[in-house]
């Protein structure tokens, strides 16, 4: 396999102005005919989201009703991660005998997804710089030995990402429980996390509100920090229908997305010969971090269009029925500077005032959001000061209304249900420990980055991930990757080769799983595993490929056998029955998470069943059975002359952590990935010409620094004082201890940064994920050369 293009060998064209149509289709098929074969590529894109087949192991949008889905139902992403995952090439021990793990550690991740499927387990022992052959037993036996010999329960933790189907997940917490550990981060703590936070604070429940047709239904949508072209294509699908039935969308974000601007469809005529469909009716070019002083504004202006028309403006019927707080949080809203606004925002008070038109002549109204809001530090207050914005008109409990958080990964919101989560409420606990006979902890155990600091200081030393890359996903690179060294043991159930797997405890253990694509045969035959989406629809998912290896076990199958092996008898969990018959998973879960009565039943209708939210009910579970209006204290990054602020994003061809190449389409880059965006006019003042090398510096308010080497500028119409580029290879910039308030999440949207320049005719070390620049080496040797795509 070759690694990309260097960054010497950037090159720029001017943005697109929109997004999918033909290109996509072809980019598609391209890197899909890469990887595998047309037989397989043809097995996966015809099952792909369909009624009876595989759940798209990518995003987490949710599908149309099976009578209204097309044929091929993805998009380009969809299409190129399940035939990623479908590969046929193997990773066996061959691979690890000719290289070391430091010589894996200095590939880069796109080499190392590259090298394909994993196929049997392996074992890194104690003193050793190489991983070789181990059986199932020998490897299931090793980590629950290091697990019993623990001094305490609260010494593992137990990681899982959203590519973990609902089944899994369960068995999961079931298992730490039962051990004795709440120890149980995921995905969500680095991501959704301040939604969750903000949503429970507020309305009491930690998710979306909408459905599908109710954003076909509303008047007036917000996009807000999100980029449904390249994280969610099949949201731009979604969008369309709404203009097409007379909504309007507002989008606001720091970069113009081609997807925002103008979708075509490349199901149909107008999105092939035609110039497809105009999404975004206003763009908001918004300074990074100022959505905070957007959304007071508009409320602001709500007040006191309420004042010069009263009765007209504000739903107070709704308001003195279902909220409490309103008269705090008007007398906090009248304070609200109109200096600061337009200091924070970037914008103009004419296109504030223009947006506060389009919300004053709809009557249902729509916010989304992403990643851009929830990894900022004050992510919080932002969706807080959103859900003041909804329901000071009523905008939440009626159809083509409400909050829609829109996840990144296909069963983040899953697992979450299914009691992946440090700090599970007391009534889940209790029903847990009623049907399985046991007393599960309550002490809360560590999100994300405090397992990082645990393992940091030696107080967690067992560490296992399900699914994911933790080592690139995670912040503060250098810090993460010397905490998992700490550890006794680390363990890794995976799909395919990645950085994790190279950052090692003394011993480490790679254990290969089924993948979402694969056919899962236990001894009560074919298996089926369940998701649910963004939009609390939950449904089957059934492989349809032969596994890429006979060596391999589900993710079921190896938390039953390393539960079994840890637990014993005690308590009695019948660990075998649920690795034969995922029904039977199914049948417990109906007990102890609600809404899932009848699951099994529930499950054979193709369309699968939506879990209600109880907040389209008008029911508040927060403490005053009420939807909370907050007060927010104005906030927002003003980074010092000669500086930055930096927010790190996907380019298009990437999957979470993963490249699929050098290139992002969607903003005419090719061939460099250690590039930052910067608005011309900025790179003026700082002296800054195109393609020039400098390393980005992040600077904290405790006056520590931390760099990422060589990086190329590149003009872009950032907004200004605001920069971009791509993650993982920023997230060296970000310390452990910056976060959100209150979700403890990650401010990789907020990095105040200096370019400072660097001699081009040096020695360059690209960096992967550490402070020091080190980085990847040469393709391995005995594997044919490959570009990508």
């Amino acid at each position: 396999m070759k690694d990309e293009p260097g960054d010497d060998a950037v090159r720029l064209a001017p943005p697109k102005t929109w997004a999918t149509g033909l290109p996509a289709v072809a980019h598609a098929i391209e890197y899909s005919l890469k990887e595998t074969s047309p037989r397989r590529m043809l097995t996966t894109l015809l099952n792909v989201n369909q009624g009876s087949g595989i759940d798209c192991p990518g995003c987490a949008w949710p599908e149309e009703e099976p009578k209204k889905r097309h044929l091929n139902e993805y998009c380009e992403n969809g299409a190129k991660h399940i035939n990623d995952e479908a590969t046929t090439r193997r990773v066996g021990r061959e691979f690890f005998r000719q290289h070391s793990v430091s010589e894996i550690n200095a590939m880069s991740d796109f080499l190392l997804n590259q090298q394909g499927r994993l196929t049997e387990p392996m074992v890194k022992p104690a003193g050793s710089d190489y991983y070789e052959p181990i059986g199932w037993d020998g490897a299931l036996s090793l980590l629950a030995g290091e697990l019993q010999a623990l001094d305490t329960p609260d010494e593992a933790a137990f990681y899982t990402s959203g590519r973990l189907g609902n089944e899994a997940a369960f068995l999961l917490q079931l298992f730490a429980r039962a051990y004795g550990t709440n120890n149980l981060p995921d995905c969500s703590n680095m991501c959704h996390e301040s939604s969750g936070s903000a949503l429970m604070q507020t309305l009491g429940v930690g998710k979306g509100s909408v459905s599908l047709d109710d954003l076909y239904e509303a008047d007036l949508i917000f996009v807000v920090g999100q980029n449904p072209g390249t994280n969610h294509p099949r949201m731009l699908t979604a969008l369309e229908e709404n203009k097409r039935r007379g909504g309007q969308i507002v989008a606001v974000n720091t970069l113009p997305e081609a997807g925002l601007m103008r979708f075509k469809h490349p199901q149909r005529p107008r999105g092939i010969v035609g110039r497809g469909t105009k999404i975004a009716d206003q763009f908001l070019h918004i300074r990074a971090g100022g959505d905070l002083a957007l959304f007071q504004a508009l409320n602001l202006l709500l007040i006191e269009a309420e004042d010069a028309n009263p009765g007209t403006v504000l739903d107070h019927e709704f308001i003195n029925a279902h909220t409490c707080g309103f008269a705090d949080f008007t007398e906090h809203i009248r304070r609200t500077a109109w200096d600061d606004v337009l200091a924070a925002t970037g914008l103009t008070r004419a296109e504030i005032e223009q947006v506060h038109e389009r919300v004053l002549a709809s009557k249902k109204v729509i916010v989304c959001w992403a990643m851009g809001i929830t990894q900022q530090r004050h992510g919080v207050p932002i969706i807080r000061e959103m859900v003041n914005f909804l329901l000071l008109r009523g905008n939440l409990g009626k159809p083509g209304a409400g909050v829609c958080p829109v996840r990144g990964h296909s069963n983040v919101q899953g697992d979450r249900t299914m009691g992946i989560w440090e700090r599970v409420p007391q009534k889940f606990l209790d029903a847990l420990g009623r049907e399985f006979s046991f007393t599960p902890p309550t002490k809360h155990g560590h999100d994300t980055v405090d397992t990082i600091r645990a393992m940091r200081d030696g107080a967690v030393k067992v560490f296992l991930g399900v699914a994911g890359n933790f080592v690139r996903a995670t912040p503060d690179s250098e810090v993460t990757e010397q905490a998992l060294r700490t550890c006794r043991l680390t363990a890794h159930i995976s799909t395919k080769l990645n950085r994790s797997h190279a950052v090692c405890g003394e011993v480490a253990l790679i254990l290969p799983t089924l993948g979402r694509s694969d056919r899962d045969l236990q001894a009560s035959g074919e298996q089926v595993v369940t998701v649910e989406d963004s939009m609390s629809m939950v449904h089957a998912s059934r492989g349809k490929l032969p596994p890429a290896s006979p060596h391999l076990l589900s993710e079921v199958a190896i938390i039953s056998r390393l539960a079994r092996r840890t637990l014993g008898s005690r308590p009695d969990i019948p660990w075998e029955e649920f690795e034969a018959d995922y029904a039977r998973v199914r049948d417990r879960i109906s007990r102890v998470v609600p809404g899932f009565e009848d699951f099994n039943a529930r499950i054979a209708d193709p369309a699968g069943f939506a879990l209600r939210n109880p907040v389209n009910d008008h029911v508040f579970r927060t403490a005053t059975g009420k939807a909370m209006f907050t007060g927010n204290a104005f906030d927002f990054l003003d980074a010092p002359e000669g500086h930055l602020v930096l927010q790190s994003l996907r380019s298009h061809d990437q999957w979470n952590t993963i490249p699929y190449s050098a290139n992002d389409r969607y903003r005419g880059i090719r061939h460099g990935r250690h590039i930052v965006m910067v608005n011309p006019e900025d790179m003026a003042e700082l002296g800054l010409t195109e393609l020039q090398h400098v390393d980005l510096v992040s600077i904290w308010t405790d006056g520590s620094e931390r760099r990422a080497r060589n990086f190329r500028v590149v003009p872009y119409p950032t907004s200004r004082g605001s920069a971009a580029a791509y993650y993982p290879e920023t997230n060296v910039l970000v310390p452990l201890d910056s976060v959100a308030e209150t979700s403890n999440c990650p401010t990789s949207k907020g990095i105040v940064v200096r370019l400072e320049p660097v001699d081009p005719r040096a020695e360059r070390s690209e960096e992967h994920g550490t402070s020091d620049g080190t980085t990847p080496g040469a393709a391995p040797a005995g594997r044919d050369q490959h570009a990508p795509a």
